[in-house]
């Protein structure tokens, strides 16, 4: 019975991917002009109000043209309550116009009134439509055309800190997709340009959403060790060449990163650490580590290329200062004799000046 409690659950729950594209409005958010939503519709009902007055007036100077039910000639308030009433409604006819040029106004100056009136209130209502249909829209264009780019699962200290890190490195913002189930951060980083997704990343269909299966690196920021751990086998599955890189905060757990298929493993309670027994003694030294890993200004550490006369060199006699060399995808640092003359395909790690 539980059985099939669960396949009925299963098959009344959409796939997220499967869903058209305007039914994901809301939970993938592409970036865009940030515009006052209270202004347009202060402009939309001041809008009205003045076609309101406008035809009050037309009303009020013809108002011995009309009369009430009891042929009382029309004050100022019946002139508002029938311009009221004629422009939102098609009247009660309790006030009526009985002379020939009060109905000739009626008919060339009210009833456009009405009309336009009308196209201002129901323009609100439409502009949430075609706003609607401009993300749908969107969605589809950015879903067939993301590929390379980075997903950050997880926008809290470390996700947030990651991504500034990486639009300080010249990443474009839209380059950059957010996974987060909290709607509030992700309107934070929806301010930055970025694309935005909510939901959980330990669903495939959220992180094929975010276009996982096409992203060149994952970065896995989640608050806790076990969603990480959950995070990154999903996310391996989806994507089996790309750059996974998990933050946790136990040592114990890296190991679990790595079995699930993370590239790289970073614990940020043995990072920190280290970083405040360094600061008890020599506090410069913090503030060069900080200082490298801040890519704005200063020096930053980066990776590049090795330069065609560069080849068959030593690492350590370049005009930059290379720290280590990759090879075959292997960090070896300088002074290994596996790394005494630079090769072809090599990889070079090394410290950039950067300009303020």
């Amino acid at each position: 019975m539980a059985g099939k409690l669960r396949a009925r659950l299963r098959n009344q729950e959409a796939a997220l991917t499967d869903r058209p594209d305007f039914a994901l409005v809301g939970v993938l958010r592409i970036p865009e002009v940030l515009r006052s939503p209270a202004s347009a519709i202060y402009r939309r009902v001041l809008m009205a109000v003045v076609v309101l007055m406008a035809a009050v007036i037309v009303v009020y100077l013809d108002r011995d043209g009309y009369r009430d039910a009891q042929e009382n000639e029309l004050s100022f308030l019946d002139c508002l309550y029938y311009a009221t009433v004629s422009l939102s409604t098609t009247g009660y006819g309790d006030i009526t116009p009985i002379t020939p040029s009060a109905r000739f106004i009626n008919v060339v100056v009210i009833t456009p009134l009405r009309v336009l009136f009308l196209i201002i209130l129901v323009g609100t209502t439409l502009s949430v439509l075609t706003e609607r249909s401009r993300q749908a829209f969107k969605i589809q264009r950015w879903r067939h055309a993301v590929r390379n780019h980075t997903v950050v699962v997880g926008y809290g200290t470390k996700g947030r800190t990651a991504v500034e890190a990486m639009l300080g490195d010249g990443v474009a913002a839209s380059d950059i997709v957010v996974v987060d189930t909290d709607a509030t951060v992700l309107e934070s980083a929806a301010s930055l340009g970025l694309v935005t997704v909510h939901g959980s990343a330990t669903k495939s269909d959220v992180l094929r959403l975010a276009g996982a299966q096409h992203a060149a690196a994952i970065i896995v920021a989640t608050n806790r060790d076990d969603t990480a751990v959950l995070v990154t086998l999903t996310a391996r599955e989806l994507a089996p060449k790309a750059k996974i890189v998990a933050s946790i905060r136990e040592t114990d757990n890296a190991h679990l990163l790595r079995q699930s298929g993370a590239d790289s493993v970073v614990v940020s309670s043995e990072t920190a650490g280290r970083l405040l027994g360094i600061a008890r003694t020599t506090p410069t030294v913090v503030e060069m580590v900080e200082d490298l890993l801040t890519p704005e200004a200063g020096f930053a550490i980066a990776e590049r290329e090795v330069e065609r006369d560069e080849i068959g060199g030593s690492p350590r006699h370049l005009s930059d200062i290379v720290l280590g060399v990759v090879r075959e995808g292997r960090l070896v640092r300088v002074g290994s004799p596996e790394v005494d003359a630079v090769e072809e395909n090599d990889r070079l790690l090394y410290i950039r000046r950067v300009s303020n």
